[in-house]
């Protein structure tokens, strides 16, 4: 009798943890959806600030070149986070759009065309979208 007992417990504690296992994991990837969601919305302000730098880069070229660190450290931290193949694609392209604008800066254009940096912005907020 004490032998079912235990089968009967141990059955019991293998069922439980069988069934959080799925709800520990689901946890984890609904946690990195919403840092990659809140990651792309900080990345959105600051493809905010470099659309008005860009705009205002006479009166303090320093500001693009902030503004595009920002992206970047944000684009670190979703890259570090996620292992979701879209999300990475969209990261890597707006890292070449930023790219793209320093060096648009570095050769001389004190009003680079910003739209791919917020075209690809737009692109890593809806696959970071759960």
């Amino acid at each position: 009798m004490a032998a079912r007992h235990r089968r009967r417990t141990a059955a019991f504690a293998v069922t439980a943890i069988l069934v959080a296992l799925p709800a520990a994991v689901g946890c984890d990837a609904v946690n990195k959806a919403l840092d990659c969601v809140q990651t792309a919305d900080s990345i959105a302000d600051s493809v905010t600030n470099l659309q008005q730098a860009v705009e205002n880069a006479a009166n303090d070229p320093t500001q693009t070149d902030e503004s595009l660190n920002a992206i970047e450290n944000n684009l670190d931290k979703i890259g570090d986070k996620t292992d979701n193949a879209d999300v990475n694609k969209a990261v890597d392209d707006l890292n070449k759009a930023v790219g793209n604008v320093r060096t648009a800066i570095k050769n001389g254009d004190n009003t680079p065309d910003v739209s791919p940096v917020t075209d690809a912005a737009g692109e890593l907020t809806k696959v970071c979208t759960p």
